[in-house]
């Protein structure tokens, strides 16, 4: 028995509408936003060459239950270690930096869209994985959400009721 989300069309969508955006607003519209210094590039690169690693490494975990398409496979197991300690969706928290860098890299401008438009198809699709997640596997995956943070590394202490 397999499940799996729809979210691939959105996804191609998503990618058509931000290239057609970028097209259109590129050479107008957002050249204010950009600028470039050393520093911003340095940092940029060294972001994205870490974000690049950690999503690596999660793909690596994930092995041979990863799916372009989030999907329930026969004889499934919820991944909970290794960069699933650190984040319930470390590739996507891997895709964001990896995002960010580049809009670092390149001195915002188009990036900011690039960013915004990723950052929003991130959230949509790990909120589409979460309910067939929680559906597979239930009060484990409840468990799970409660103590390891959605996107962002570190969020829980930051939040944490005193």
């Amino acid at each position: 028995m397999q499940k799996r989300t729809t979210f691939l069309p959105l996804w191609i969508l998503g990618i058509a509408l931000v290239w057609l955006a970028s097209m259109l607003l590129r050479h107008n519209f957002l050249a204010f936003m950009t600028f470039t210094a050393p520093w911003l590039q340095v940092a940029g690169a060294a972001l994205l060459i870490s974000a690049t690693a950690f999503t690596l490494w999660a793909r690596w975990v994930l092995g041979t239950m990863w799916a372009a398409v989030a999907e329930i496979k026969e004889g499934h197991q919820l991944r909970t270690e290794g960069p699933y300690r650190i984040t319930r969706h470390p590739i996507y928290t891997g895709l964001i930096g990896m995002l960010l860098g580049s809009l670092f890299i390149g001195g915002f401008g188009v990036w900011v869209l690039y960013f915004t438009v990723g950052l929003i198809a991130v959230i949509i699709k790990a909120t589409s994985e979460e309910r067939l997640l929680k559906e597979t596997f239930g009060e484990q995956y409840t468990r799970y959400q409660q103590s390891v943070p959605r996107l962002i590394p570190g969020k829980q202490l930051l939040t944490r009721q005193r």
